[in-house]
């Protein structure tokens, strides 16, 4: 049965079953009279140790019951046997049982010492040479190294698998490192935040004014930025924001951040009279984002022949005529090799589109087509009637020698195709663009699809927009709205939006809604009525996969943390019949619709077919299937597949009965209910009501006050952001 109280362990480490090398992830099993299996970051743990352990026992689906290690201490094997049982165990590389014994029978219960500290004395052992000793010793040392480190972090309430990334960065010098330079420990992938580093530091007597304290806090705000959208920050912003957040002077601030360019730390551009920092990676993305795109337009891909023909054949098999615009989007997508195709719904994209791959395919081309979410890459197959893919599978996730993700495909393995569309580009970040690039072959053709209206990505990074105000770039932007479409509320509102008009809000018989309140709980009961009830019973709608409430922002008054609190009560309320677990202030449950919140490549899925795969990724939408508590498993259902979560990443989930605008890019909805109520002006403005608008495919209701619709129309403010890829784009080769 699970206990999740700590206990605590002392024994002997019987063998070792499994250890990931990357991580320190050990399975071992204890010499006690249970026989127990311990699992945990136990990175120097061998057979033969003493060991102290503290954690709890939970079970396994599959292996049953374990320890689950939270802590522990240990000690080298200090009497004969023990130190047999250790070297032979095949802890120590290039030491056998028969070598072990050679070696304990020659140096008796000073043989560790003895391995570690005089290498000369082991090489005269038979079967030894003096590289083979000096290897042991170096390995022996590492292992004290690492135990030291781990024993001198605890008091800061490090964890071990930080501890040993710490470990595999600085080495033997770890301790030293850090004491030396806490900040350190901010500035890399180790897990550990600017103030954890900051505490470590002014506990180990830093100066607020520490010249090494200054250099990591431009770098932290830097990189918070970078969380916000911004690619780098202009100069004095960027003194300004860090010496308000560290308390220091400008000066020194200034001083800091010279240094820091000095020694290409960080990087200084100059554009428009005005100074921009970026961090290396960033600089070196969009810099070659851009520098790929200036070769495709000096080299572009062959000119697809007979055009015009084309396009006739197949407006007379669809009996269709091309508007200009589109007639023209088609010959630059088949004549040149680069085309951002933008427009708002309604405007013929999709129509426009069809043509270009049909003609390709024609012409005997292989083109692939992706997009950055799965939904929206369901959506483009459904309309184009070709395969889609999200652009993570495009590339194909694979983990390099530090075990992080990287594509499969890159500059040294492109895709295989003639062509490449991508949909939705405008949440497309420059990281993200940067890996599509290198993955495309040369003489690729590369067709952008996107609304430039709608907000940008929510990672870092402009791409569409910056792309498009380069003019360097062809571009054809769709605005005719076809006829059909006109008869939709939810297009034409939608281009009344974006143009600054207020949208038709009397309408009673359409598929746009307006329900005018100012009393907040009269907008909340009507919210929850509709998506519970009120349109399930009135259009057949499943309440969690077609109808998707949206908020502006998550921490106002009826923003997304309130809201979803109140719909899961409603939709989905306790029942001791469902399964939950509480995470954080959240209580997952049985039957709740989720939102993943950062991309897990990890993840295991099974489709319908039985087809398998891995990875979920930020902003997927599921349904809670199952909640496993013996076996710490929760199933959920992301459209046509089931993924399986250990509890211990149940803290990427949120509740997705609402979410924020932001992250309901890419997706489509059958119903979108969007509650308008007082907020932060810093997100009521046009291009976020528009994005609303625009995620309803059938039925869009807003339930709020009038007044704001009209400061939000009213507001063409888009929200700034810094990024360096137009003046990268537009900067003139060196001759």
């Amino acid at each position: 049965m699970e206990n999740n109280e700590l206990l605590e362990i002392e024994s002997a480490v019987e063998t070792i079953i499994y250890r990931n090398e990357s991580n320190g992830y050990t399975v071992i099993e204890l010499d006690d009279d249970d026989n127990t299996t311990a699992v945990g970051i136990m990175p120097d743990v061998y057979a033969g140790d003493s060991v102290r352990l503290i954690g709890s026992f939970r079970p396994h689906s599959t292996y049953g019951m374990q320890f689950s290690v939270t802590a522990y201490e240990k000690s080298m094997p200090d009497d004969i046997a023990g130190i047999l049982k250790y070297l032979s165990s095949g802890s120590v590389k290039g030491i056998g049982p028969s070598t072990a014994s050679r070696l304990v029978e020659q140096f008796g219960a000073n043989t560790l010492e003895v391995l570690e500290n005089e290498p000369q004395r082991v090489a005269k052992i038979k079967g030894i040479s003096l590289k083979k000793a000096t290897e042991i010793s170096k390995q022996l040392r590492e292992s004290v190294d690492l135990r030291e480190l781990l024993m001198y972090l605890l008091k800061y309430d490090i964890s071990p698998s930080n501890v040993v990334r710490i470990y595999k960065s600085f080495g033997s010098h770890s301790i030293e490192e850090i004491k030396n330079n806490p900040y350190a420990l901010s500035d890399g992938d180790f897990g550990i935040s600017f103030e954890k580093a900051d505490n470590i530091a002014m506990q180990l007597g830093r100066e607020y004014d520490d010249r090494l304290r200054v250099r990591a806090g431009i770098a932290y705000v830097l990189n918070h930025n970078k969380g916000l959208g911004h690619t780098c920050l202009p100069e004095d912003k960027l003194i300004e924001t860090t010496a308000a957040f560290l308390r220091v002077s400008t000066e020194q601030t200034q001083s800091a951040l010279d240094e820091l360019c000095d020694d290409k730390s960080l990087i200084r551009y100059s554009a428009d009279n005005r100074d921009y920092i970026f961090d290396a990676a960033m600089f070196n993305c969009e810099g070659y984002i851009s520098a790929r795109i200036k070769m495709m337009l000096r080299f572009p891909a062959a000119q697809i022949e007979d055009i015009d023909e084309n396009v006739k054949a197949i407006e007379d098999y669809n009996h269709i005529k091309y508007a200009s615009l589109q007639r023209k989007a088609i010959t630059e997508a088949l004549s040149k090799g680069l085309l951002i195709l933008t427009g708002g719904p309604g405007t013929g994209k999709t129509t426009t589109l069809n043509a270009i791959i049909k003609i390709l395919k024609n012409k005997g081309q292989k083109v692939l087509l992706c997009a950055p979410t799965g939904r929206a890459a369901q959506r483009m197959s459904d309309v184009t009637g070709e395969e889609a893919k999200t652009i993570h599978r495009l590339l194909e996730v694979a983990w390099n020698k530090d075990d992080l993700p990287e594509f499969r495909h890159n500059e040294r393995n492109t895709l295989k195709c003639d062509a490449l569309i991508i949909d939705e580009v405008s949440m497309v970040d420059a990281q993200l663009f940067e890996s599509v690039m290198r993955a495309l072959p040369l003489g690729c053709r590369l067709i952008l699809v996107g609304d430039s209206n709608q907000l940008p990505s929510v990672g870092a990074g402009n791409v569409l927009d910056d792309l498009i105000t380069t003019d360097i770039v062809p571009v054809v932007q769709l605005n005719e709205i076809f006829r059909q479409s006109m008869e939709s509320l939810i297009v034409t509102n939608a281009h009344k939006i974006v143009n600054g008009e207020m949208p038709e809000l009397g309408v009673r018989n359409k598929d746009f809604f307006f329900l005018s309140s100012d009393n907040k709980n009269i907008i909340e009961k009507t919210v929850i009525s509709l998506a519970s009830t009120r349109l399930p019973n009135a259009y057949g709608y499943d309440t969690l996969r077609d109808i998707q409430v949206l908020a502006p922002g998550r921490k106002s008054e009826l923003g997304v943390t309130e809201l979803n609190t109140a719909l899961q009560e409603v939709i989905n309320p306790a029942d001791p019949e469902k399964n939950e677990i509480t995470v954080g202030k959240r209580v997952l449950r049985e039957g709740d619709k989720v939102m993943q919140t950062k991309n897990n490549y990890d993840l295991l899925w099974v489709k319908d077919n039985d087809e398998t795969g891995e990875g979920v990724f930020n902003g997927e939408i599921g349904v809670i299937e199952s909640i496993n508590k013996r076996s710490r498993t929760i199933k959920i259902r992301y459209d046509d597949r089931v993924a399986s979560y250990d509890f211990d990443f149940a803290n990427d989930l949120d509740h997705a009965y609402a979410t924020t605008v932001h992250k309901s890019q890419g997706n489509e909805f059958e119903a979108v209910i969007m509650p308008l109520y007082r907020g932060s002006p810093m997100l009521m403005y046009r291009n976020l009501l528009y994005t609303a608008v625009t995620r309803a495919k059938k039925l869009m209701i807003i339930v709020g006050s009038q007044e704001i619709i009209r400061k939000m129309i009213n507001n063409n403010h888009k929200n700034k952001r810094y990024s360096g890829l137009k003046y990268f784009i537009s900067e003139p080769d060196d001759e």
